[in-house]
């Protein structure tokens, strides 16, 4: 059917950003918006000014709206306003006076989230306390486990993981894999791959004894018609191929990598310089695949996947002698 074309069209050519996104998720156009000293002194850190406005009913109904505040563009409420800030009293207050934990903005970014992306521990450690999602928003592009991860932020990886956050994927992946996009794409929006992908050990390390899958590819059988390409077939695929340190490939080899899974056995110098691939590593590699695992190596393996990732923190309330406690959690 063809369009009307009597129909009139909004003018949006040159159009001020502010102003569009004002009209669109504003109450009001800008020139007639709302009273924004809320959502001014989240940003600004003004407590006296909060706790002087959500004294009024008008401001306490108004805890959760979404507007552009004065040095913004995003419709965003002052709760994620100020954990943006690292405002952390006044996200405290802002929760007790009823602000909602998860509510997103208009990209579906949390309080938490813009927590974590800005490095404020202190407002991450009160929004997990107060019950906010640990993964963010499934309509948001990232999660904050994977940003933790990306910028090697271990103190607020281990808050997040302390409080469930899911270590093996990021919901990004469920909606590409509806198109079969099951290559080295879907694999870079794993929190583990992103760790190694800047080298950040100490997470690495942290993600994997947290029950990260040492053989993820993707939400299923590893891709085989990857390995066609040249892609990455799985994780120990991957961090060999970006030229990570011995102790990347013995950690997940540790807990369970199957070597098997690589395709390749012998690099030509050629392709070690080009692909980085680091000579230690790979010789680790090789050996792993020409030797089998000790018995005690294999039990841990086990034991740790009937667990699952869910349940592993429970190892150590467990009467177990701290020694073996310590193994099943690699501190051997």
């Amino acid at each position: 059917m063809m369009a009307d074309e009597n129909v009139e069209r909004p003018n949006t050519a040159g159009r001020n950003l502010r102003e569009w996104l004002q009209e669109q998720f504003g109450d009001r156009p800008l020139e007639q918006s709302e009273d924004m000293r809320l959502h001014n002194a989240a940003h600004l850190g003004d407590l006296d000014t909060l706790r002087t406005l959500l004294q009024e009913d008008s401001f306490k109904q108004r805890i959760n709206e979404k507007l552009i505040w004065s040095c913004g563009l995003v419709p965003c409420t002052p709760l994620r306003i100020a954990a943006m800030m690292g405002h952390s009293t006044c996200v405290e207050f802002l929760i007790s006076q009823g602000a909602g934990v998860d509510l997103v903005d208009v990209k579906g970014q949390t309080a938490m989230f813009m927590a974590v992306v800005n490095g404020h521990l202190d407002c991450v450690k009160i929004l997990l306390k107060a019950g906010a999602d640990p993964n963010g928003s499934r309509h948001n592009r990232s999660t904050p486990i994977y940003n933790a991860a990306q910028v090697g932020r271990v103190d607020i990886l281990r808050e997040l993981i302390r409080f469930n956050a899911d270590v093996d994927i990021d919901h990004r992946l469920e909606q590409r894999a509806v198109y079969g996009t099951h290559t080295l794409a879907t694999l870079a929006v794993c929190p583990l791959f992103i760790s190694a992908v800047y080298h950040h050990f100490p997470c690495f390390q942290m993600l994997l004894n947290a029950g990260a899958n040492p053989n993820y590819n993707y939400n299923g059988p590893v891709n085989r018609e990857a390995l066609v390409r040249g892609r990455a077939s799985c994780m120990l695929d991957a961090v060999l191929k970006l030229g990570c340190e011995p102790a990347f490939v013995c950690l997940l080899l540790d807990h369970g990598a199957d070597p098997y899974l690589v395709p390749w056995h012998k690099l030509d110098p050629d392709s070690m310089v080009r692909l980085k691939v680091n000579a230690e590593a790979l010789q680790i590699f090789q050996e792993a695949k020409r030797n089998p695992r000790r018995l005690m190596d294999l039990c841990r393996i086990r034991i740790r996947k009937i667990m699952g990732k869910e349940r592993l923190p429970c190892i150590s309330f467990l009467q177990l002698p701290e020694i073996l406690k310590g193994f099943m959690f690699h501190k051997d």
